[in-house]
């Protein structure tokens, strides 16, 4: 007689957690040595270190509000800097722990920019170019750290990334005088849909109109590319600083940034929450490439992570209840 449906799903579950708890538990056998001795390095950080790595943490989450505050800036939005802080940390943390969350941040910086004056294709146009950016950042910082440790850089991607950059800078400029080009467009759609051929005209150049307030001057430009890049070097800086905590401070720079580099690209390509698992597999290999012990290069993640995923998203998720009181309490 056939088992029943459910009784095949538990079996199946409970073989699965069987393997997953076995192949852990072998590779907690095989590596117990090195957590050991990660834990014992762990167990005494240099406090004066710790509380650097904690600063640089906080400063990498500032830099990138201050990015996406010049980028509003230069369309005439002015908001306290604290409100940027407070929706960086917010969006942040639900980006990297929630399952689907850069959409759930993307939807959150939206509202907020909205709330904060933003037309809604300067709000669009200020998040698809902090995105862009901050990913040109880190790959201009990936060539220079391949460079100094005598590699071979991957200039298509970044050249990709800078003409992406100029596209999306230049391009909400000239947005606003293509009605010659939409119109045409927008008619054959109509004709499509057996609609009015000006249906929707008005609405299509409302929005280019918007696009064209986004005017990126040169000092607002450079300012928000200098914090992209800043974004990213405090972040590399906290890592190094985790080393110096905890007696891994031998490594080159460009090594140490090489490494946070490729733990970074790792994590882009994750639907794990914080990249759990990924990140922290090619940071440790990478910081053992560059001459670290394999127990300290644990206890230098360890104490990494347990900043960035626990001290930095913590203050994320109070921030982002403080919006959403704020929120609550102007719109009741």
């Amino acid at each position: 007689m056939e088992e029943p449906p459910p009784t095949r799903r538990k079996v199946g579950r409970a073989a699965a957690a069987a393997v997953v708890t076995a192949v852990l538990g072998a590779e907690l056998i095989l590596g117990w040595r090195s957590l050991a001795d990660a834990l014992t390095q762990l167990r005494a950080p240099h406090l004066g270190w710790l509380g650097a790595a904690l600063l640089a943490g906080t400063a990498a989450m500032q830099s990138y509000a201050r990015m996406q505050r010049r980028l509003l800036r230069s369309a005439g939005v002015r908001v306290p800097l604290l409100r940027h802080v407070a929706l960086a940390y917010a969006a942040h943390s639900l980006s990297v722990t929630l399952p689907g969350g850069p959409a759930f941040a993307t939807a959150l910086n939206y509202r907020q920019m909205r709330r904060f004056g933003a037309s809604p294709a300067v709000a669009s146009w200020c998040i698809a170019l902090s995105g862009i950016l901050s990913a040109a950042a880190l790959a201009a910082i990936t060539a220079f750290s391949t460079i100094t440790a005598n590699g071979a850089p991957d200039w298509h991607t970044f050249l990709a990334l800078a003409v992406a950059v100029l596209i999306a800078v230049l391009g909400a400029r000239r947005l606003g005088d293509l009605t010659a080009v939409t119109r045409p467009v927008l008619q054959l759609i109509n004709r499509l849909r057996r609609r009015p051929a000006d249906h929707g005209q008005d609405r299509v150049q409302g929005f280019l109109d918007q696009l064209r307030a986004a005017r990126l001057t040169p000092g607002n430009g450079a300012a928000a590319v200098a914090f992209a890049l800043l974004n990213w070097l405090f972040d590399a800086a906290c890592l190094w600083l985790c080393c110096m905590a905890v007696g891994g401070g031998t490594i080159s720079a460009g090594q140490l940034l090489l490494a946070f580099c490729a733990g970074m690209a790792a994590g882009s390509i994750t639907i794990v929450p914080g990249g759990l698992g990924i990140i922290d597999g090619a940071l440790i290999l990478g910081l053992i490439a560059g001459g670290i012990p394999t127990d300290v290069a644990i206890a230098v993640v360890v104490l990494y992570r347990l900043i960035t995923l626990g001290f930095i998203i913590g203050l994320g998720w109070l921030s982002y209840l403080a919006i959403r009181r704020r929120t609550r309490a102007a719109h009741p």
